[in-house]
């Protein structure tokens, strides 16, 4: 598309402007606001610029937009479990074409919340696959799956982080590995291990400017709008 990086940009800023409302605007009503940064959190749209621009280019590649499902009708049956919600997902005459999950991770947090993350992402892939092995969303092919993360750019996120090893030693990459490249680190993980299909980190300051960096060519959002559209062109000429 054109003006590509662009749209992404007007994203990222989108992500950040809708954050900044919610943070001010929760509990204007009932008078209460959740505590730290959880207001900005508790709302739940900021991800909707990329979901948005997501749909849109695959609209354009040629899936109708009745196929794809980003507001409502987003919950998927598992293995482990009965459910679960995704953010968007491409259902096309009974066959399941694609799952994916928007996530993001602002400060001034990024421990526990980092661990979260990644047994989230872990988890839900594993569900999903074991749910498709088993033939739960027979006849439709393998769905494609992806992954993108949204990481504030900050000095918490980039500087070197301690970890504990009382019993035994971590793997050298995590040594010194700052928040963001332990996501990277997670993100060439979930693809090369085949979770996911492909995975997308985008890192960006705080603030409504739409600035925003990626820290791995592999894990760009080109790359992953190609893989996406790749397996989406494919899937609608084999229906033809």
């Amino acid at each position: 598309m054109k003006d590509f990086d662009s749209a992404l940009a007007k994203a990222v800023q989108f992500f950040w402007t809708t954050r900044e409302s919610q943070g001010k605007n929760q509990g204007a009503k009932s008078g209460q606001k959740d505590a730290g940064y959880r207001s900005a959190v508790t709302g739940g749209k900021q991800m909707d610029g990329l979901i948005r621009l997501v749909s849109e280019i695959v609209c354009k590649e040629g899936c109708q937009r009745e196929h794809i499902f980003l507001d409502k009708r987003l919950e998927l049956p598992g293995f482990f479990r009965p459910t679960k919600k995704w953010d968007l997902v491409i259902v096309q005459d009974g066959n399941l074409l694609a799952a994916m999950e928007f996530k993001s991770h602002i400060g001034p947090s990024f421990g526990n919340n980092y661990n979260n993350r990644t047994e989230e992402a872990l988890g839900n892939a594993t569900d999903i696959l074991a749910a498709y092995r088993e033939g739960t969303f027979k006849p439709s092919p393998k769905p494609w799956l992806g992954y993108i993360m949204l990481l504030e750019d900050s000095k918490k996120s980039t500087q070197a982080v301690k970890v504990d090893e009382p019993h035994f030693k971590v793997r050298d990459e995590f040594r010194g590995a700052s928040y963001a490249t332990r996501y990277e680190l997670l993100c060439e993980k979930l693809v090369r291990e085949q979770l996911y299909d492909a995975a997308c980190l985008i890192l960006s300051p705080r603030g409504t400017s739409g600035v925003y960096s990626e820290p791995n060519s592999e894990l760009d959002f080109k790359r992953f709008i190609s893989s996406l559209t790749g397996a989406i062109s494919g899937h609608l000429r084999a229906g033809k």
